[in-house]
Formats: C-alpha cells, structure tokens, sequence
C-alpha cells in the first residue's frame, strides 16, 4: 500500500508529518483529509472569528499530490449595520 504525508498547517504554524499513513489509494486521500480536517478544527476552534486549516499531501518520494484547506470565518452581523 502507498504510503501519504499528510504535513498541517495552522494557527501554530507548519508540522511536517514524518511517518505517513499508508492507505489503499490515493482515492482514499479526500476521505483521510476530511478527518484529519475536522479533527483539528474540533479541538482548535478559535476563540477569535478566524482561522485556516491547511494540509498539504505528498506521496513516498516527497512530492507534493494535493493540498486541501478548511476556513472558518465569523461575521458579526450587529457590527456590520
């Protein structure tokens, strides 16, 4: 199986994954990038109204195969009128 490095990006700056999760194809990629996705913003929602998620993909040979991002963004809609 083809092993991917899932390398995040967010408020606390760029982490590097160095072991990689093997996965069956790189079909499997979106639905490995949805979890890991959902599991940062859970646990790192902002106290503020804004924050980026960013995970950029590479295949065993270190190249780059995607990159996927998540944005949260709160408008107040009292401080707009």
């Amino acid at each position: 199986m083809p092993r991917y490095y899932f390398d995040l990006d967010n408020e606390e700056g760029p982490t590097r994954d160095e072991h990689g999760t093997e996965l069956k194809s790189r079909e499997d990629i979106p639905k490995e990038l949805t979890r890991i996705l959902l599991d940062v913003a859970r646990d790192e929602l902002p106290a503020g109204d804004r924050m980026t998620i960013a995970i950029t993909v590479r295949d065993e040979s270190g190249d780059p195969v995607t990159v996927a991002s998540l944005i949260f963004n709160n408008e107040w809609l009292d401080v707009l009128r």
